[in-house]
């Protein structure tokens, strides 16, 4: 256990060394990897979206390729397709981008529907299908995506399905006023990103991805996820609430976020911390609602408020 928390804070700090005075969303970030899910990173432009998903890329011994989203990009662009070799007289299957360990979908709302599902196989199964013969994605395999919110004009937006293949979607923010003089000062001469050195290998990640499934966590707090995500689908301002694939989301990363700090089994105060993170992406809000202003945030904290934590 001793050498997992070493192996994870390593990793943390690494990260720390690009994306500065973040470590809640860092350790957000290193908790997605560790239950082998997706990310989606939405924020504002120049906040280090693209840099996040670099970074952590950059701190692991691992294949990493990006694709900039377009409307002319297509599926077989992302997956891959079989060409005729005229030598052989046979179809050869040329891989696509995604045939990689951690995949960067760079402003994925750019492209079209069509294309955007060609991401859903290959994140729910890990396999892509073309021709009728199906190929499997590595063992250690992320989708890491990014997308501007307040951009609409040649957008389209990412439909449930494909919103809840996500395990997490999360925000960076701002940086502090100190925060930001510091950013300024590292990279005065050269972007740390360039000097930024792995410190795991993939069969490391893939001890880690283990090692979470041995974190306990006890039928009270199992209980107490489901009473959250039951009560996102009985909220008056919901019009869809959190699918059994959130409350399966809520108990990976409860086991992840304990085993990132230090702790031995999972205890109420993390799941509330990993609700938002979760969930935000998986619910939808009446119109009307929306129309008044609630958000989706508002809503959770509602939740966390109103359900009862076990003692």
């Amino acid at each position: 256990m001793q050498n997992v928390q070493r192996n994870l804070a390593a990793l943390a700090d690494n990260i720390e060394k690009v994306i500065v005075g973040k470590r809640d969303v860092v350790e957000l970030a290193c908790v997605t990897l560790l239950c082998r899910g997706h990310l989606l990173i939405e924020d504002m432009p120049g906040l280090g979206k693209t840099m996040l998903a670099r970074a952590l890329a950059g701190s692991l011994a691992l294949r990493f390729k990006r694709v900039q989203f377009t409307p002319d990009l297509l599926p077989s662009d992302i997956t891959g397709v079989s060409i005729f070799n005229q030598k052989t007289a046979e179809f050869e299957f040329k891989p696509g981008p995604v045939f990689t360990n951690i995949l960067l979908a760079d402003e994925i709302n750019r492209t079209t529907p069509r294309t955007q599902s060609s991401l859903l196989e290959c994140m729910e199964e890990y396999q892509v299908t073309v021709d009728g013969t199906t190929h499997r994605l590595p063992q250690a395999f992320m989708v890491i995506a990014t997308q501007n919110p307040i951009e609409l004009q040649g957008t389209f937006p990412l439909p449930e399905a494909q919103l809840d293949r996500f395990f997490m979607r999360i925000k960076i923010g701002y940086p502090a006023p100190d925060q930001e003089v510091m950013i300024m000062e590292m990279q005065a001469k050269e972007h740390p990103i360039h000097s930024l050195a792995s410190v795991a290998s993939e069969a490391d990640v893939v001890a880690l991805q283990e090692a979470v499934k041995g974190v306990h966590i006890g039928s009270a707090v199992k209980r107490y996820i489901v009473e959250i995500t039951d009560a996102t689908r009985k909220h008056p301002h919901l019009m869809l609430g959190a699918s059994p694939r959130g409350s399966l989301g809520l108990m990976r990363a409860g086991q992840a976020m304990a085993l990132v700090k230090g702790m031995q089994f999972v205890e109420p105060t993390v799941i509330k911390q990993i609700v938002k993170p979760v969930l935000s992406h998986r619910i939808i809000i009446k119109p009307q609602s929306r129309l008044g202003g609630v958000t989706a945030e508002q809503v959770l904290d509602d939740v966390i408020n109103t359900v009862s934590v076990p003692v």
